[in-house]
């Protein structure tokens, strides 16, 4: 079963919290046990698995990480976006969650996040349950 959704990002860069719109997939499936394999298609986009109960944490990562690949930095790529790509790459483009009755599996404070580096633009999800 492979499901997609539509994200809407709002900056340049952002971390935005999807956990309930993959539960939502996970419930609407009636999976009771399994794994979620989550996927984003795009070179400028990446995913992460960190915590959702105190928003400065998100603050704090995308504050460093842009210390470590800063947007301007002599790039050679044409279009301007070579620091989203190096970030989306150091992501990842994809995480897996065990199902285990009928949700997700998470410690306490964990979160699946949506990182937009080169935004704000309309970008795709797509989950596959097994």
């Amino acid at each position: 079963m492979m499901y997609s959704f539509h994200l809407k990002t709002p900056a340049r860069t952002a971390m935005i919290d999807i956990t309930s719109k993959i539960q939502v997939v996970v419930e609407q499936s009636k999976l009771e046990s399994g794994l979620c394999l989550i996927f984003v298609p795009h070179t400028t986009a990446g995913l992460t698995i960190n915590e959702n109960a105190d928003p400065d944490v998100v603050s704090d990562i995308m504050k460093e990480v842009e210390k470590i690949v800063p947007f301007n930095d002599h790039y050679a790529h044409s279009e301007g976006n070579s620091a989203a790509h190096i970030k989306a790459s150091l992501f990842g483009f994809s995480q897996q969650l065990i199902i285990e009755g009928g949700h997700l599996v998470l410690g306490t404070w964990q979160g699946v996040y949506f990182c937009e580096f080169d935004g704000p633009r309309n970008r795709q999800v797509h989950v596959k349950l097994i």
